[in-house]
């Protein structure tokens, strides 16, 4: 059995490593290349770069495809690139803009693993024969009963299953993440000098690869002209205290730029995206302790809340460290997460990421939130 679970040797395994040009996936291609393994470097071009080329810190752009072009060629491996950008803004732009003309708060990059990664770049790499498909996401996967399952990664501050919730178990059975058992980046970055990279010391990408200035707006309104249409700042009794110049600039929990004036400090506490309003209330206003979840998503048996005594933590934000609950999964498909203790700030639009553990089980979209 080599390293990557299959009973074969390395030289007859066919390895697909999804590379961006970043440091991560290119340290990636170069372990596998060196252990022996059959490689082929697949880079995505998503959207329109000619603006980015210049751009550090957004991935898939010219200057990522360029230097994964440099990687390839360094370790002497296939690679190509695939034109996926008629996908790319159909599975993860159009519904960026839709989810925030609907008054939710979106994760593109969830969206693009989902999609573009892990569906349409997988099938890809089957098409090409490949026993599996590796990439630079720090996870860790082990298999129980022939099944893949997916753990967080070693270091806790590099940990990625969040973003990999919508993994079905298919997708996880084919993928693999080489990086997962690192205890951190300096680890990836010498790894990357060992093996004379020129991404060695690259900045991690840190904004939307489609929004580098993060003037999510402007995009907004170009695709979506209309998109800043104004309307009321209101408190959750119905007092109008204002004006605002488009709900998309505002989330669940904001403070900060407002542009009222209030005795005390107010939070965005919800928006309605029917009538245009952005309603504002106390602190204590934004705590939920009830939310449905939507387009779930589960790695396990829809049996374990119940028959599974170990406490369940849910993330209802990438950053968070985890709340206690408890999960009901509806006929719908839908699920009733219950927190033991109130959380602020849980918005519409982003993931409730379930774990027992280091496991992570899946989770779905947060929508409708009840008090």
């Amino acid at each position: 059995m080599n390293s990557l679970g299959f009973n074969k040797l390395e030289k007859d395994t066919k390895v697909v490593v999804a590379m961006s040009g970043g440091v991560d996936s290119s340290v990636v291609a170069a372990l596998l290349q060196e252990q022996g393994y059959d490689v082929i470097g697949i880079t995505l071009q998503l959207y329109d770069h000619g603006a980015m080329v210049n751009k550090k810190g957004a991935c898939c752009a010219g200057q990522d495809i360029h230097d994964a072009r440099r990687v390839a060629e360094k370790l002497g491996i296939a690679h190509y690139v695939l034109n996926y950008e008629n996908k790319f803004k159909e599975s993860v732009m159009d519904d960026f803009v839709d989810s925030y003309l609907a008054g939710e708060t979106p994760i593109p990059c969830v969206k693009c693993n989902q999609s573009v990664k892990f569906k349409d770049l997988l099938q890809t790499a089957r098409d090409l024969g490949a026993d599996c498909m590796a990439t630079g996401h720090y996870v860790q996967r082990i298999e129980e009963s022939g099944k893949g399952q997916m753990l967080r990664a070693a270091d806790p501050s590099r940990d990625q299953s969040y973003f990999l919730f919508a993994t079905t178990q298919e997708q996880l059975d084919f993928l693999r993440f080489p990086l997962g058992h690192l205890r951190s980046k300096d680890e990836t970055r010498a790894l990357a000098a060992r093996f004379g990279l020129q991404v060695a010391d690259k900045p991690d990408s840190q904004d939307i690869c489609f929004v580098p200035t993060g003037g999510y707006s402007k995009v907004i309104e170009k695709l979506r002209p209309g998109a800043l249409d104004g309307g009321d700042i209101v408190l959750t009794d119905g007092t109008v205290l204002g004006q605002h110049e488009g709900i998309i600039n505002y989330t669940v929990g904001q403070r900060k730029g407002l542009g009222i004036a209030n005795s005390e400090p107010l939070y965005v506490i919800r928006l309605d995206a029917e009538k245009k309003q952005v309603i504002v209330g106390r602190k204590e206003d934004l705590l939920r302790k009830e939310f449905l979840l939507r387009e779930c998503n589960w790695l396990t048996d829809s049996g374990w809340q119940v028959v599974d005594d170990r406490e369940i933590l849910v993330k209802t934000r990438s950053t968070q460290v985890g709340v206690v609950a408890t999960i009901k999964i509806l006929e719908s498909g839908k699920a009733l997460v219950t927190l033991k203790e109130p959380q602020a700030a849980v918005s519409p639009g982003q993931a409730c990421v379930a774990y027992i553990g280091d496991r992570m089980l899946g989770g779905g979209w947060i929508m409708g939130v009840n008090c």
